[in-house]
């Protein structure tokens, strides 16, 4: 592995220490956690009171949403995936959570993923 993806494997995961210090999930305002990948999106959320883990959902599992036009390829499967935690929380009774981006910048699938949540009627 080169240095480079070293070094921004390193920067991503200082910023995820440091966002994670600020963010706490709880039963009412659960945290949704984001992973991704090159050709995936995962979703997860979490009642950190507990320790525990109320959803989970990625790519292949998102059901089909209509997703907006001008969203393509992999931010529409980040939308899709947002849009299907959103329904899978409401059925739960949450109506808002903690947005946790785990380093990665705000742009792109993790905005899409966000986006589809605040679609599907959460508050993020």
């Amino acid at each position: 592995m080169s240095n480079a993806i070293k070094q921004r494997r390193r920067a991503r995961l200082r910023r995820k220490v440091s966002v994670r210090k600020k963010l706490f999930g709880t039963a009412e305002r659960p945290r949704v956690s984001i992973t991704r990948s090159h050709r995936n999106i995962y979703a997860q959320v979490i009642n950190d009171d507990e320790s525990s883990t109320l959803l989970a959902t990625n790519g292949h599992k998102a059901a089909s949403v209509e997703v907006p036009e001008g969203v393509t390829g992999k931010c529409a499967v980040a939308y899709t995936v947002g849009r299907t935690i959103a329904e899978m929380a409401k059925e739960k009774g949450i109506e808002a959570m903690v947005f946790d981006r785990s380093g990665y910048l705000y742009h792109g699938r993790i905005a899409a993923l966000a986006r589809g949540l605040r679609d599907g009627g959460i508050k993020v």
